[in-house]
């Protein structure tokens, strides 16, 4: 039993809309994208959407993605194959992170001279 499988890794590739149709007469939709996870080793992962569960404006390459999947493991003819199927993508950022802003330290300025200073130093 998994339980709810996250990650959150900057989307890298697009690849191309696939379409066929199905059993029942209508058409299948699937989207299949690759990220890239920010580890010391990064991984890439390659995902699979299938119909319209993803936004295509979330889909920007460069954007840090937050994507929920399941991972399953098909036999096929005597070899396995494992795919790992988005069910929910979301855009938790865009690009890099944004940089901090750069501290501004005002000019040191001397007490007035009628001022008096009460540090001890």
């Amino acid at each position: 039993f998994f339980s709810k499988m996250e990650i959150t890794a900057r989307l890298i590739e697009v690849l191309p809309v696939q379409t066929g149709p199905s059993r029942n007469g209508g058409e299948w939709k699937r989207q299949d994208f690759v990220v890239e996870t920010n580890d010391q080793y990064p991984k890439k992962i390659c995902f699979t959407v299938w119909g319209d569960k993803v936004d295509a404006s979330v889909l920007q390459v460069g954007n840090i993605l937050t994507v929920s999947f399941d991972v399953e493991s098909r036999e096929y003819q005597g070899r396995w194959y494992t795919s790992a199927t988005a069910w929910r993508v979301v855009a938790t950022g865009e690009g890099a992170p944004a940089a901090m802003p750069d501290t501004v330290i005002p000019p040191f300025e001397p007490l007035p001279a009628d001022e008096k200073d009460d540090l001890p130093f």
